[in-house]
């Protein structure tokens, strides 16, 4: 799943699960660093002391009073030891003289290089010598300035701090192991892995719950939010019953102030879309009655100029030819006053037939019709031998094929080739009327289906057009549940109808 799919819960529940086991990290290292140094500087001044107690109370280099103990009497055995390994018994044994810890190391080297004692005490308390590769290691790597360093002293010994000083020719070193150091250490680090994982997944849990439940408000406002985006707003009247409750909508929290302002903002959507409808009916009620009311001057003025023209009595050649101007202006307008009747009709809702209704005899008879209206088109059909029958109103789609056919003959320059073919794919009967014409300008493509729309000069279009062909096609189309669209490029236009069969 990419980042940008994540959901707010997670991304809050992730973000912030990270953050807590960074904390956790930093918590821990800072507090093992922490005591790792704090052990180290324990274990340093216990090197230093050893250290100074070796070399006399005076500090090495002192002014050799009597009162100083001898190393032997410091813990520090005397020469003749023992072989290199071997058990030299415990110094400092003798009465008086403490014995050296476990895990503690002391030498004594002369200037000449001769180890006149070296070794460590074990846990068991025996004291070990060191080997000459543990006494090189220590010359080379231990400077006589008192100041404690590490030195790895092998598998044996392990780590250990370490510090030298010089003392009338000799240097002495002491040490001290730091395996109780790295246990320490590593039983923190085990101890601070477990609690911070336990600590982690606890709060993790939590977390989940948390932003959850405070998210509960949200989810309900985005519920409402995807029913009002599913309704259909775009025509027709609209309600938006949906409303985000009023537990949801407090002021003093960031969901409730989204959830008032989305209630306000469906308020006023719904106020728009109202008088939006409210226009709509206005205008459709206007347009039917003027509709409905011009048609009785209409045939007046039509009867009155055919009646004027129809007398034998004598008239000027400017008379005829405008009773003639007015009985054709008459016929157009009434066509026109007839097709918005028929929209307002349509848009209002209006009942349509349903009948079955034959789409094969259909489609004959309109390419018959406009073989019989225009010669000077080529005119084809093509149609399966089985009848293809929708349920409808014939009359309706008689003129939603009609409008097809004259539109093709209106916008295209005659000896045009108008194919008018249907056929059934699946369950939708498909009628498509092609022509071989100049295509449509992709400017008017878009719009071609509206109301008065006017297409561009290169089909040709004629002055008695009233641009509302296509649009009846539509209205009676998409009554009948079914679609209409175009394809056009140069030299080929197809309007295609599809209809439930």
């Amino acid at each position: 799943m990419t980042r940008g799919r994540w959901t707010l819960r997670r991304t809050l529940v992730v973000g912030t699960s990270v953050l807590v086991a960074l904390a956790f990290v930093a918590m821990s290292l800072a507090t093992i660093l922490a005591l790792r140094s704090f052990a180290l500087d324990r274990l340093d001044q216990q090197v230093r002391e050893g250290l100074s107690f070796a070399v006399g109370r005076d500090g090495f280099g002192g002014s050799g009073d009597d009162d100083r103990p001898s190393r032997t009497d410091a813990g520090i055995p005397g020469p003749g030891g023992g072989d290199p390994g071997a058990d030299a018994g415990v110094p400092g044994s003798d009465a008086g003289s403490p014995a050296p810890r476990i895990g503690t190391l002391q030498a004594v080297i002369s200037s000449d290089g001769t180890v006149q004692i070296s070794g460590y005490t074990r846990a068991d308390g025996t004291f070990v010598t060191l080997s000459d590769e543990q006494i090189a290691l220590l010359r080379s790597s231990v400077a006589t300035d008192s100041v404690p360093t590490t030195v790895d002293l092998g598998a044996d010994l392990g780590a250990f701090r370490v510090a030298a000083a010089e003392d009338d020719g000799l240097t002495i070193v002491a040490g001290s192991s730091q395996t109780d150091v790295t246990a320490t250490t590593s039983a923190l680090t085990v101890i601070l892995v477990a609690v911070s994982a336990g600590t982690l997944l606890i709060a993790v849990l939590g977390l989940s719950l948390l932003v959850r439940r405070s998210l509960r408000p949200l989810d309900r406002v985005a519920r409402v939010a995807q029913r009002v985006s599913t309704l259909s707003l775009s025509a027709g009247s609209v309600d938006i019953p949906d409303r985000v409750a009023a537990a949801d909508t407090d002021p003093a929290t960031e969901v409730g102030r989204v959830g008032s302002s989305l209630n306000e903002l469906l308020g006023h959507v719904q106020s728009s879309l109202a008088a939006r409808q409210h226009s709509e009916e206005q205008l459709r009620r206007f347009i039917a009655d003027a509709s409905h009311e011009l048609r009785t001057p209409l045939a007046s003025i039509r009867g009155y100029a055919q009646l004027s023209l129809g007398e034998d009595a004598p008239m000027t050649p400017t008379q005829a030819r405008s009773f003639d101007r007015i009985e054709s202006e008459a016929v157009r307008m009434a066509s026109l006053v007839d097709d918005l009747l028929l929209l307002a009709r349509l848009d209002a809702g209006q009942t349509l037939r349903r009948d079955e209704v034959e789409l094969t005899l259909l489609a004959v008879d309109a390419v018959s019709d406009a073989q019989a209206a225009d010669a000077t088109h080529e005119w084809r059909l093509d149609v399966t031998d089985d009848l293809i029958s929708v349920t409808g109103d014939e009359n309706r789609l008689r003129q939603v094929v009609a409008n097809l056919l004259r539109n093709a003959q209106t916008h295209t320059p005659p000896g045009t080739t108008v194919t008018l073919a249907l056929a059934r794919e699946g369950a939708e009967a498909v009628l498509r009327v092609a022509d071989t014409g100049p295509g449509i300008d992709p400017g008017v493509a878009g719009r071609l289906f509206d109301r008065f729309a006017r297409a561009d000069d290169a089909r040709n279009r004629d002055a008695g057009s009233t641009g509302l062909g296509l649009s009846i096609a539509q209205a009676i189309t998409e009554a009948h549940g079914g679609s209409i669209s175009v394809e056009s490029v140069l030299g080929r236009t197809v309007f295609e109808v599809r209809l439930p069969a």
